[in-house]
């Protein structure tokens, strides 16, 4: 806790270094912008989002890695470039121009204007050296404080500095992730943005998954054509041969009548081996878990398989995870060198996950190997994600994750109650209560006269000092109220089955 404390306090030290440093920024940012709209310098403009985004993405990444809840990137896709007519000229509506520059800068120009996280990006900006820098500095305003406090010597001087003290290893472990939700207030994606993305998402994973279905069903069919079809065609021409023969020389039939029996044993293997391919019986009859049982004993190498799921999946999810897992172990012993492959099959809510672990000398990458990619334009349809890690010398483990793959069941809403509490805990964690003790203390501390509109300073003198540390406490207890319901919102969300 110690460490942790100190980790805090170093973090919150830089928090209010940037939010200071921010201020270096949103001038100029601001300057360009007003030439821009007030001047009509509009070729100023796009240096001045550049400015601003680069900041953002900074504030985004380091939100990412002190708190571990990534912060996704909010912007519209680029404008194509443009491009010449067949005469060697730039159209851009009714204009026409001899070079890309003027049309490629209005695209631009019209990209970073209609985007609405640029113009989040200029309010975080702004108001970042005030709320961020609030955040930032309460640990570092607690401890100072508190050790004013008890140098002072006065009893309820050190009792009040010895609750600031105690409560600053929490405040700033929390300081982070307070400072993360804060940027994520304004630099996440809209839910517009997002619905375009999820869109473009759908758009380009369908477009995949039904080239791969058009792929298979040109697989199946030359199978078909090449294999069963042409054992049947020679079936029935030995047949032919048998029967003209049955009577002339009745061995020389029997043996011909022997090969047909052969090709056709042969036909149907190869038949159910086609349609093993296409759906295995033993996965529609019993199961992902047998199913998979079922092809470790049919492989090479040795296979450990655990299940723990608490029903079967959707069908469609059952098949896609059982080509995926059919597909991991293969290239397991056909790329990866390995003799022992762990396959884990388990669930978190509403989501299956699959685990393929095999002792091979790893190496695996999905941007090289196509089968790997193929196991992502399978899941890609479900919104389906795969994880490898796959060191130099091994070993290789796979993570695949399907959401929302068990039918039914959804999971419990925040009720109406919790809502309209955290809500009104935030309410008035941000109004009166956190920012109103802090400036209070403040004053206080550094004995700045002016009272303003602080109403702990207008209490009489004895009481000032616990107004002010309820006032802070109180605080801190809301927004760790409204943390809480914000993940369990944000879990019932992702657990609900739609």
């Amino acid at each position: 806790m110690v460490l942790r404390t100190f980790a805090g306090l170093g973090r919150s030290m830089v928090l209010v270094m940037l939010a200071l440093a921010n201020l270096v920024v949103v001038v100029p940012a601001l300057a360009l912008l007003l030439l821009t709209f007030g001047l009509g310098l509009v070729f100023l403009f796009p240096t001045s989002v550049r400015m601003v985004r680069s900041r953002a993405g900074q504030a985004r990444a380091m939100a990412k890695s002190w708190s571990g809840n990534g912060v996704a990137s909010p912007y519209r896709p680029a404008p194509p470039p443009p491009l010449p007519d067949r005469d060697g000229w730039y159209r851009e509506g009714p204009l026409r121009y001899r070079t890309s520059l003027v049309p490629r800068f209005n695209r631009e120009f019209t990209w970073m204007v209609g985007d609405p996280a640029t113009w989040r990006d200029y309010a975080w900006l702004v108001c970042d050296p005030v709320v961020g820098l609030t955040i930032a500095a309460a640990p570092l305003l607690m401890l100072a404080g508190g050790v004013a406090l008890i140098a002072t010597l006065g009893l309820t001087q050190v009792v009040i500095g010895l609750l600031l003290l105690a409560l600053v290893p929490w405040v700033a472990v929390n300081t982070p992730e307070l400072h993360a939700r804060w940027t994520r207030v304004l630099l996440r994606p809209t839910v517009r943005a997002r619905l375009d993305r999820q869109l473009r998402h759908l758009d380009r994973s369908r477009t995949e998954v039904v080239d791969a279905q058009a792929t298979e069903l040109r697989r199946i069919e030359r199978d078909l054509h090449d294999g069963a079809q042409a054992r049947l065609v020679a079936i029935g021409m030995t047949l032919g041969a048998a029967e003209e023969l049955v009577e002339s020389d009745p061995a020389a039939a029997k043996a011909l009548i022997a090969k047909v029996r052969e090709a056709s044993a042969a036909s149907l293997t190869e038949l159910r081996q086609l349609v093993r391919g296409i759906h295995p019986p033993v996965l529609a009859e019993r199961g992902l878990g047998d199913a998979v049982r079922a092809l470790a004993l049919d492989s090479s190498l040795d296979i450990t398989v655990a299940v723990d799921l608490p029903r079967r999946p959707e069908a469609p999810v059952e098949s896609a995870a059982y080509f995926v897992i059919s597909e991991l172990v293969a290239n397991a012993g056909r790329h990866s060198g390995a003799r022992s492959v762990t396959v884990d099959i388990s669930h978190r809510g509403p989501a299956l996950r699959v685990t393929v672990i095999d002792d091979g000398h790893g190496g695996a990458d999905p941007a090289k190997g196509s089968g790997l990619r193929g196991i992502e334009r399978r899941l890609a349809a479900f919104d389906g994600v795969l994880a490898m890690r796959s060191p130099a010398g091994g070993p290789t483990m796979a993570t695949v994750e399907i959401p929302r793959a068990f039918p039914g069941e959804p999971c419990e809403a925040l009720p109406v109650w919790r809502r309209r509490l955290m809500n009104l805990s935030w309410g008035l964690f941000w109004l009166p209560l956190f920012p109103q003790g802090l400036a209070a203390a403040g004053l206080k501390i550094f004995g700045v006269p002016e009272r303003s509109w602080f109403l702990a300073l207008y209490m009489p003198e004895p009481l000032q000092w616990p107004v002010i540390i309820g006032m802070i406490s109180l605080g801190l207890v809301m927004v760790g109220f409204g943390m809480q319901s914000l993940r369990m919102a944000k879990r019932a969300e992702l657990g609900t089955i739609t």
